[in-house]
């Protein structure tokens, strides 16, 4: 079955360009001009992705980000944040409310299809990735349990002390990654690379942004104390079994 996008955006003439790649690359597309059309759409067509620009009529496509993560029927699907904004506040918050990833404007076609590609593969099964150095390997076991938590790499589920909660695809494979190699430490480019690829244009920030949002989502309120550690000046690991205290 064809994958269907959701592009989001005011102007026409960037729906049509997108629309058509998109379709030439193999999927189906459907297209909203405003944020409550697109959140109907959403909720209707369950889309595999959402392409959502920032700036639109009659909300912030950062409220559209937060309605869409706080909504049962929508909370899981990824979403690509598309902005004229250079400004890094409004990339960064963007990620906080659970988008997956981000292109600024002005931009190619193949540059969005690439990332649509790069996290529609880490949303689908993460564990089809290849095993070899830098990159996330599931291929052991479908189920992870280490300091409480249970990460279901076959159905894409995580709980804490049997408490689900509700991860991107970005922070999945970002909390798997860890899981499975705990008492490692990994610096930020190393957890760039493994889970968006080689020379992936993403900041430093980006992964502190997405480790910040995971601790909150176990319900760490001591960034001292949690599960995953912070080297300083180096990167983040994960601990290795330990008791940890959560909300």
């Amino acid at each position: 079955m064809e994958k269907k996008i959701l592009i989001v955006d005011d102007e026409v003439s960037i729906l049509e360009l997108l629309s058509y790649n998109i379709k030439k690359d193999g999927f189906n597309s459907i297209t909203a001009e405003n944020g409550s059309q697109a959140l109907s759409l959403a909720r209707r067509e369950h889309p595999d992705l959402i392409l959502l620009d920032l700036m639109l009529p009659d909300m912030s496509g950062l409220d559209v980000c937060r309605i869409l993560r706080h909504d049962e029927q929508t909370e899981q699907i990824p979403v690509i944040m598309v902005t004229a904004r250079t400004d890094e506040t409004d990339i960064v918050k963007g990620l906080e409310l659970g988008a997956d990833d981000y292109i600024t404007k002005p931009f190619s076609p193949k540059v969005a299809l690439a990332r649509i590609h790069s996290v529609l593969r880490r949303s689908g099964s993460v564990k089809n990735n290849t095993e070899k150095p830098g990159t996330i390997n599931n291929n052991t076991s479908d189920i992870i349990t280490i300091n409480g938590l249970m990460i279901d790499t076959a159905r894409f589920k995580t709980q804490i002390n049997g408490h689900p909660i509700t991860l991107s695809a970005t922070e999945f494979a970002i909390l798997l990654y860890l899981a499975q190699n705990p008492g490692r430490v990994f610096t930020r480019h190393q957890i760039i690379n493994a889970i968006k690829g080689d020379s992936y244009p993403v900041t430093d920030r980006s992964i502190d942004v997405q480790i910040l949002s995971i601790r909150k989502k176990l319900g760490e309120t001591d960034p001292e104390k949690s599960i995953i550690e912070t080297i300083r000046g180096v990167g983040y690991r994960m601990c290795e079994e330990a008791n940890h205290e959560y909300l």
